[in-house]
This record gives structure tokens, C-alpha cells and sequence, in this order.
């Protein structure tokens, strides 16, 4: 066994976010088009007397470091299938987090993919594709992008991923709010502002969700302008509803220039689409000038999904 094993995982921009109706599970069914964007966290895993969790880097004291968080979780789960028995919980996972916390940008289930990946080189299990992505799927929703990163089709809960062409690169501003939003309350956010207007938010209700022909040709031929056309959210209006300070910071990136501002995911970080990496600069100054935000990051995708790194 070596001493340790680290991953680098990426965080994600949801380029489309189309949401079902409230299944009668509690779910709802997702056409989630994912792309990975460079920023990383880092997932080191070592043998230890005992399961512990430790985290460095910014808003590193919102991780939780028990038996909740993803990376513990899938640490856990891939011993109990390869028969480590109590010895599973033997591991000391540190996570070197970069990418935003309870931001809509996957930042937990990139861990919980990292420590996975980490777990099976460390303890040599020799897992196959297809079971760390089945594992993947029993941990969350957006953990199974966390190790294929690129792009990808999500359907189902999200979870069910086909891989998408990406004809060039793509330029992304993210400016981080202060705080998290939890993804339960802005899907029951979605839920209760559908009830509200009038139609429903129930799987009879809402038409089922599909991917956009205009944005996966924009994907595939690497046209930041088609895309932007394209882009689009469900649950953003439920994210601004319960955070309104963030139409501000949309209209700010706006105004400076970005060809589409939206939501990330459930939110609270709100996701910038530009030209180049000048275009970029510009609106991050701006953003940073604006007062409406914490941080602001720069950034390009696609990027690579877990990646184990050189020992």
C-alpha cells in the first residue's frame, strides 16, 4: 500500500439546468448539461488508525469533517463492497478546497469523486469504471460528473451521463456570494414558484425536460456566442428569490460585458460567459468593483474530471 494517493477534481458550470416536474420519490427528472471549469480540489487519502476528515483553503470551516461529508461517504461505501470491513473507516482524507463552498459549482461531490478515485489506487481494489460510477450515483447527483468531468448529458436525477464533444474552450467568470444556498430548498423554491403561477409543479404538469439541439451544437463547434444564446437555468429564479441580492451581481457582470450571466447550478455563485481571457479580466474587475459579491474567479472549461495525481 503507498503512503498516500492524491486526486485533482474539478468543479462544474451547469451550461443547461432543465428541471422535471416533483416526482412523487421527492426527485426531479433533469436534462443537466455539465461542463468542467479549472478549479480544483485536491482529495489526498492515507492510511490511518481511524476515518478523519480534515480540510484546508478558502471557507474551508463550512466542510463538514464527519461521517457526512461525500468524501468520508464514498471512502465508506467503496470498503464496504471490497469486504474492508472495519478497516474501511481507516483512512485519513485531506482536502485542499479551491472550488467554492454550497456554491452550485459540485464542490462536495468533487470530493466525494476524489476521495473515491483516491481510495481505490491507495487500497489497490482495483474497481472498475463502472462501479465507481454506480457508487458515484448512490452518493449524490453530481458526483458521477465529478469523475468523468469534460462534458455531459445528465439525465434522470442527473446521474445517468452521456458524453458530449467540446469544439474549443470556453471563458467563465464566477463571482462567489457570501454563504451557501442549500440545493433542497431552491428545488422546493422551483416547486413553489411553478405552484404559484399557475401550473402546477407536479411531473403532469411540467414537460419533461430535454437538452437544447442550439446549445449542444454550440458545444460541439466551440461558439461562445451560440452558447450564450443557449444557456439556460431552471432553478435560477428560485435561486434569486431566495437570495435577491444576486440579480445585482447578474446585472453587474452584465453590464460589463459578459455575453450570459446565470446562476451556477442551485446557486448561490453566479456564472459568467466571455469572449477570451481579456474579455474576462474586464468583467471580473467589474465584478470585483461592484460590491456585490465576495470573490470572484476566473477560469476556462472543458476541464478533465479525477485525475490521480504523480506521487
Amino acid at each position: 500500500m503507498t503512503a498516500s494517493v492524491t486526486v485533482r477534481v474539478p468543479a462544474k458550470v451547469n451550461v443547461q439546468l432543465a428541471v422535471g416536474g416533483l416526482r412523487p420519490d421527492g426527485f426531479h427528472d433533469l436534462a443537466n448539461v455539465f461542463l468542467a471549469v479549472g478549479l480544483y480540489d485536491e482529495v489526498t487519502v492515507a492510511p490511518a488508525d481511524e476515518l478523519r476528515v480534515t480540510c484546508t483553503g478558502p471557507d474551508a470551516g463550512q466542510v463538514p469533517l464527519d461521517r457526512t461529508n461525500l468524501a468520508a461517504r464514498a471512502a465508506l461505501a467503496l470498503a464496504e463492497r471490497h469486504g474492508r470491513g472495519g478497516r474501511g473507516g481507516g483512512v485519513h482524507i485531506h482536502i485542499d478546497k479551491d472550488i467554492p463552498v454550497a456554491g452550485g459549482m459540485a464542490g462536495g461531490s468533487a470530493d466525494g469523486a476524489g476521495a473515491l478515485l483516491a481510495c481505490d489506487a491507495l487500497w489497490g481494489t482495483g474497481a472498475s469504471r463502472e462501479e465507481l460510477l454506480e457508487i458515484c450515483a448512490e452518493l449524490g447527483s453530481d458526483v458521477p460528473f465529478s469523475l468523468v468531468g469534460g462534458a455531459a448529458l445528465g439525465r434522470g436525477r442527473g446521474e445517468l451521463l452521456t458524453p458530449l464533444e467540446v469544439g474549443g474552450t470556453f471563458h467563465w467568470v464566477f463571482a462567489v456570494a457570501d454563504g451557501g444556498l442549500s440545493t433542497p430548498a431552491v428545488y422546493a423554491e422551483c416547486d413553489r414558484l411553478r405552484e404559484t403561477s399557475g401550473t402546477g409543479a407536479g411531473v403532469a404538469d411540467v414537460p419533461d425536460p430535454e437538452a437544447s439541439a442550439a446549445l449542444l451544437d454550440a458545444l460541439r463547434t466551440g461558439d461562445a456566442a451560440a452558447l450564450a444564446a443557449a444557456v439556460s437555468n431552471d432553478l435560477q429564479a428560485a435561486a434569486v428569490s431566495l437570495r435577491p441580492s444576486l440579480a445585482a451581481t447578474l446585472t453587474a457582470g452584465t453590464e460589463a460585458g459578459a455575453l450570459a450571466a446565470m446562476v451556477s447550478g442551485s446557486g448561490p455563485t453566479t456564472a459568467f460567459l466571455v469572449t477570451d481571457e481579456a474579455e474576462a479580466a474586464k468583467v471580473a474587475d467589474a465584478l470585483r468593483a461592484s460590491g456585490t459579491c465576495r470573490a470572484v474567479r476566473v477560469t476556462s472549461g472543458p476541464a478533465p474530471g479525477a485525475t490521480v495525481l504523480p506521487g
